[in-house]
């Protein structure tokens, strides 16, 4: 008999929420808070989750423990993931290519500032739009430490750009399958997306129209929010991770920051407008990766070659900042690979990815045929589906195998490979196998007695907010995410209730659910397996709390900013333009610019 189960359900929506709220409390008073290690929080935050499910939602034992098993499978799905990108990158290092692509990046610019805009935020970019679900940590963090940064501002840099391009990440999937599902077959929603205009020239509903719409909107907020990410992202890390601790040397490369950000969101946005969720951030990123590559070797908004910012020398590096990846760079070639041979490798990724993420080309449904299933877990209705073919990790280990012999290495160095990268991931593995099996038992905690703790979270703080729901849409968008560690189940977990919420108070439901996918790739910043599977590929096992205490500003500022450019616009027809979502907007920008302009001037 599940716990509690004579127990009457009157407990009011607000403390059902503050109840829903204390697992991530947990995280984030032992994970950020006490900077304990993942895998020592997660377990705690696990436990606070499962008591909570079957004393409080009267969640039977065995949905509990399904969720559980279901967790554990999709962790070690991720922990595939990290295996074969650790993989890659020690190979690249054995065989000689990082020496030469290290080179390379020098002769584009030596300074590290334009190295991690150009790495994460454009390359990073890229990846997301091909792939999603974490890849691209997966490849910038290793590359980034492979170009000599250190561990902790690789994993921090490869965190801080999963917010703009995550809302059409792995080719639109948090629109196309996250927004779907979560809106589709809901009588509601069909009629009052009819009547706002959504139909054929035959009357009839047009479905693909209005999550294109959505994509639209959605890709609006992120260009508005999304400009100043680049200059975030290398203000911090000359902050938190330079030798004089200064904002002031990440801003004195504004010019080159926001040309990189307008040359990815231009074409970003006018790709959502005409050609739809797909390809936003696939082409977005291609299109300003050659742009700004080809400034930056002209030297275009970019220091002079003699200001060439760095980190300094190692032996004044943190120690925290070193992580256990690349030990064995003594053993580096006499002659590495050429520049093509080295980049081959990444142009075989990048690849790969786009081919077997194609629709039109039909292998990513052969490849998601061959699965491995797991069907009613001890007889509940919660089921997982693996298909090892799709999922990255086998991309990473086939280019790996690839590299082995384009690169003509030994078998003794391809066994050191192996060795080393198996080190890695046992780092993630204790973290990670009670992070999602948390996530799971959250995600599934429907009961007797009330809903499912996302759905209660959310219903509370709905009913505080009311008409001033736009400032929080985005948050609880983000909230689902930091717990799911994706767009894609944030979405389809929230999308129907946000669009309820939206004709509740009367306001346009489609602005809301894009404040929803706005918000739910801003929680990447923050989202904690994606942070354990980031400082696990940098070697860090143990430092994913110092990464979310940087990003979690950065996750404020997107979700704020978004909520208040949405309460502005949604309000716009009864209040005017100056409302409080607009002046909220117009001042957090004012103080952005002041603070830059400020810190610009003291640093002269």
């Amino acid at each position: 008999m599940p716990w509690g189960e004579n127990r009457a359900s009157t407990m009011s929506s607000e403390a059902l929420a503050l109840l829903a709220f204390f697992p991530m409390i947990t995280v984030g008073v032992f994970l950020i808070g006490l900077r304990w290690p993942a895998s020592r929080a997660m377990p705690l935050a696990y436990l606070a989750t499962a008591a909570l499910a079957l004393g409080v939602w009267n969640v039977p034992l065995l949905q509990v423990a399904a969720a559980s098993v279901k967790g554990l499978i999709v962790a070690a799905t991720l922990l595939y993931i990290v295996f074969g990108a650790v993989l890659l990158l020690n190979t690249l290092q054995q065989s000689g290519a990082l020496k030469t692509i290290r080179e390379g990046f020098t002769t584009i610019s030596p300074d590290r500032r334009i190295q991690v805009i150009i790495v994460s935020w454009l390359f990073g970019s890229f990846i997301e739009g091909a792939a999603g679900f974490g890849t691209p940590a997966a490849v910038t963090v290793p590359l980034l430490v492979g170009l000599g940064f250190p561990a902790m501002a690789a994993a921090t840099a490869g965190m801080l750009i999963q917010c703009t391009p995550v809302s059409f990440g792995a080719l639109g999937t948090p629109i196309l399958v996250g927004v779907n599902k979560g809106l589709a077959d809901d009588p509601g929603v069909e009629t009052a997306v009819t009547d706002l205009g959504f139909v054929t020239t035959e009357n009839s509903l047009d479905w693909m129209t209005f999550l294109a719409e959505i994509g639209t909107r959605t890709a609006l907020l992120h260009v508005a929010v999304g400009l100043f990410v680049p200059l975030i992202l290398v203000s911090l890390i000359t902050r938190f991770f330079g030798p004089n601790r200064s904002f002031g040397e990440g801003i004195k490369v504004w010019p080159f920051a926001l040309f990189a950000s307008l040359a990815m969101l231009i074409p970003y946005g006018c790709v959502a407008y005409f050609l739809g969720p797909e390809f936003p951030s696939l082409l977005g990123s291609l299109i300003g990766l050659a742009i700004v590559t080809a400034a930056a070797r002209r030297n275009w908004f970019t220091p002079a070659r003699q200001e060439a910012w760095d980190f300094g020398s190692r032996d004044i590096w943190h120690p925290d900042w070193s992580g256990n990846l690349l030990s064995g760079e003594e053993r580096i070639p006499s002659k590495p690979p050429g520049m093509l041979l080295a980049w081959t490798p990444y142009l075989l990724v990048a690849i790969f990815l786009i081919l077997t993420r194609l629709d039109a080309l039909g292998i990513d449904r052969w490849l998601l045929s061959k699965t491995i299933e797991f069907p009613h877990l001890f007889g509940t209705d919660i089921s997982e589906t693996v298909a090892p073919l799709y999922v990255p990790g086998t991309i990473f280990v086939l280019v790996s195998l690839a590299t082995f012999l384009i690169h003509r290495m030994s078998a003794a160095s391809y066994r050191t490979v192996w060795r080393d990268s198996t080190r890695t991931l046992l780092t993630a593995s204790a973290a990670l196998a009670f992070a999602v099996p948390m996530v799971q038992v959250f995600l599934n905690s429907h009961g007797a007695s009330y809903p499912a703790m996302p759905n209660a979270l959310a219903e509370g703080v709905a009913n505080v907010a009311g008409s001033a729901w736009p400032l929080f849409a985005p948050l609880l968008g983000g909230f689902g995410a930091f717990v799911a560690g994706s767009n894609t189940i944030s979405n389809m977990t929230f999308s129907l209730f946000q669009f309820n919420v939206g004709m509740k108070i009367g306001v346009d439901p489609v602005w809301i659910v894009a404040l929803q996918a706005v918000g739910g790739a801003a929680g990447n910043l923050i989202c904690v397996h994606n942070v354990v599977a980031a400082t696990a590929v940098a070697g860090l096992g143990g430092k994913e709390g110092s990464v979310i205490r940087i990003t979690f500003v950065p996750f404020l500022y997107y979700a704020i900013l978004a909520g208040c450019l949405g309460y502005a616009i949604l309000w716009y027809p009864q209040r005017g333009w100056l409302n409080l979502g607009s002046l909220a907007a117009m001042t957090i920008w004012t103080v952005l610019i002041v603070a830059v302009i400020r810190i610009r001037l003291q640093s002269r």
